[in-house]
């Protein structure tokens, strides 16, 4: 796989400016609390941080469809919030971020989900979510629908960002998964373990590993190349998707087609965080692939992107300028 025809990969970058891709799925604000320790409460045995700053980033789908906007394409998103200030700080984001949020729903009877990080000396203390995670109603998930009817015309290809927070649902996905086939676009996936096997038929499945495995109902990871084979083949079957891709951290990915299997090492030079790196996978692979791009070069691209991601701190994206000079300097 060390043979890269950079050409190609670069005209395929090129073409993703004209692509609008939908981005359905869970969207999350990600808070983060950074402090110093240097005392334990009085009051109980738990470290007492003192507040040097607060950060907050696009957590869930909503990270995903910045990392589309953010190489130059255009997103749509889909997605539920509650009825709160937290709402309006994530569409002012997402909107911020060039993804068209004409699909950002309110549904009363829950929070927006908000994970608060609060971090001391680079360590993570604790983590505070807020969240409700029951099924989209059938109210909302018929204005769901006929918001993407008036837009299905425009739209390239279709990412499922699947957090388990309630949005998607096997009513959702039967419907994304036929409205893909009858306009003839891509459509993939970002699995949940507990939905693993509802994703049946869809162009691309991206689960890391641990998703994989744990997705199939086995109790342990593959450990040899051949186990990680027989996974594949497993879930190739099981699911019937065009092709699979299982990402594997340091070990970069290995994508799974009906005949071939391939092997891609990763491309990170250093790694400081690998917080949304599937975000970004998901995101550049679908891209790709509404390009008509094969199987192959899209996850060498995709590859690329997360090398450059899991160097930076955060839940991060990269730009089509960064991703072009990686592959040149390759």
């Amino acid at each position: 796989m060390e043979n890269i025809d950079k050409q190609k990969l670069i005209k395929i970058i090129d073409r993703f400016k004209d692509k609008k891709i939908l981005v359905v799925g869970d969207v999350m604000l990600d808070k983060y609390i950074w402090g110093n320790v240097d005392r334990i409460s009085p009051e109980a045995p738990v470290p007492v941080v003192e507040v040097v700053k607060e950060t907050q980033s696009l957590g869930g789908c909503g990270n995903v469809a910045h990392n589309v906007t953010s190489v130059g394409a255009n997103s749509y998103i889909v997605t539920l919030v509650g009825n709160d200030s937290y709402s309006e700080e994530l569409k002012l984001m997402l909107k911020q971020r060039n993804v068209n949020i004409d699909g950002v729903f309110i549904d009363n009877f829950r929070p927006t989900t908000v994970k608060t990080r609060i971090i001391a000396h680079n360590q993570q203390v604790v983590r505070v979510d807020k969240e409700n995670r029951m099924q989209i109603t059938p109210h909302i998930f018929e204005k769901i629908k006929s918001y993407i009817e008036e837009i299905k015309d425009k739209i390239d290809a279709i990412i499922i960002s699947d957090y388990g927070k309630g949005v998607i649902t096997k009513s959702l996905l039967s419907y994304l998964i036929n409205l893909s086939k009858k306009l003839d676009i891509p459509i993939t996936v970002d699995p949940k373990i507990e939905h693993f096997m509802e994703y049946k038929k869809v162009t691309t499945l991206t689960p890391n590993l641990n998703e994989a495995t744990l997705g199939m109902r086995l109790t342990k990871k593959p450990k040899t190349e051949k186990e990680l084979y027989d996974l594949g083949k497993k879930i190739l079957k099981k699911l019937s998707p065009q092709a699979l891709v299982i990402t594997r951290g340091s070990d970069g990915m290995t994508l799974f087609e009906k005949e071939k299997v391939y092997h891609i090492p990763t491309r990170a030079k250093e790694v400081y965080d690998v917080t949304g790196a599937g975000d970004t996978v998901i995101a550049i692979l679908t891209l790709c692939l509404s390009t008509k791009a094969d199987f192959v070069s899209s996850c060498e691209i995709s590859n690329f992107a997360a090398g450059i991601v899991v160097g930076k701190i955060g839940t991060a994206t990269v730009s089509k300028e960064e991703l072009i000079n990686t592959i040149k300097e390759f």
